[in-house]
């Protein structure tokens, strides 16, 4: 069953008519994260309160049993509570442009509204979390414990955030945890594998953003989404602040040359010898071309996590939900690619060597 929340009777709420079953509400659920997480929670068997912006455009909603659309604006702390009576966690997937302005002016009023929603329902907010926190001297492995030593605009943001949310809880009308993650692939566009790496393997060429011998965590979507239904299944047993680490794939360019590479054979690209060539991506000409595109200088911002190797340490999260979930990296990279389609938005010409 697929409904938005104004097919439902007054006052009747999908969390009133859930026969027990707990409810959660995900903040921006049309996104890449978001939609991935109320596709898990549906599956696990909860009730999916999925909140999207009033009238955006795009395509469709998606059909997706046990999911209701709530076309609300998250700002609109009354009418979100009112829809929302009976949510037991909040899933804040709400993201800005990818922009040092936007991250700053915008994160943090959106992280404020969501506090506000989730100090109301009385429930456990549940935030993605990235590296960024730790800057550019971060050391090779990362645990939940390491000094945070944030040297960018969008690492002190993230600190900013995750402070944020630690006082929301003292006052005991809500709780907190934050997932650490490494970058984001599968379930759709917006990311490196579509914008970057695979935007050229039809034409037998990737262009990889840092040196091939680096290994960084990468974290499939679908398996991040699982580990937040499974924390948030166990989320007593936490602090009323916590963060966690999900490890994901910690892989060098040599993992994603190898999948990639067996795909466009299987495919027929290259057509003549048979080998995807690599390319570097220039990262000198990133920083002319963010002096004019706003996005383009953030990402240079971001260089230090392609040129040095870290992982994320899954320790605590393993004994709170058992294993990780943990899609091969072979079959997540594949589904990933047919995701995409192979598409997504290249960036300009002038950045890549």
């Amino acid at each position: 069953m697929n409904r938005t929340i104004t097919d439902l009777p007054a006052p009747a709420t999908p969390a009133a008519a859930s026969d027990g079953a707990p409810t959660v509400l995900i903040l921006g659920a049309r996104g890449r994260f978001g939609l991935a997480a109320a596709r898990a929670f549906a599956q696990a068997g909860w009730q999916v309160l999925a909140q999207v912006r009033p009238g955006a455009g795009g395509p469709a909603l998606p059909a997706i049993g046990g999911v209701w659309w709530l076309p609300v604006a998250v700002h609109d702390t009354a009418a979100l509570v009112r829809q929302a009576q009976g949510a037991q966690v909040v899933v804040h997937a709400l993201s800005p442009a990818y922009t040092d302005q936007a991250w700053r002016t915008e994160a943090p009023a959106l992280l404020d509204a969501a506090i506000a929603a989730t100090r109301e329902l009385g429930a456990t907010i549940m935030l993605p979390g990235n590296v960024y926190n730790f800057g550019e001297g971060m050391p090779p492995v990362l645990r939940e414990d390491t000094p945070q030593a944030a040297t960018g605009v969008k690492g002190r943001v993230r600190m900013g955030l995750e402070q944020r949310l630690a006082a929301a809880t003292r006052d005991g009308r809500m709780r907190a945890v934050v997932v650490r993650a490494g970058d984001f692939f599968g379930s759709g566009a917006s990311g490196w594998l579509d914008q970057v790496i695979a935007k050229d393997l039809h034409r037998g060429r990737i262009t990889w953003p840092g040196a091939l011998d680096v290994a960084t965590p990468w974290a499939y979507l679908p398996d991040l989404a699982a580990a937040f239904v499974r924390v948030a299944q166990q989320r007593h047993r936490l602090a009323a602040f916590d963060c966690l680490h999900f490890q994901g794939h910690t892989v060098s360019a040599q993992a994603w040359l190898r999948s990639l590479s067996a795909v466009a054979a299987e495919r027929g690209w290259p057509p003549d010898s048979g080998a995807l060539r690599v390319v570097r991506l220039n990262w000198t000409l990133m920083r002319v071309a963010g002096l004019f595109m706003p996005m383009l200088a953030a990402l240079a911002a971001m260089r230090y996590l392609r040129d040095q190797s870290h992982r994320l340490d899954n320790t605590r999260l393993r004994a709170l939900i058992g294993d990780e979930p943990h899609t091969p990296f072979d079959q997540a990279a594949r589904q990933a690619l047919a995701d995409l389609g192979l598409g997504g938005q290249p960036l300009p010409r002038a950045a890549l060597a």
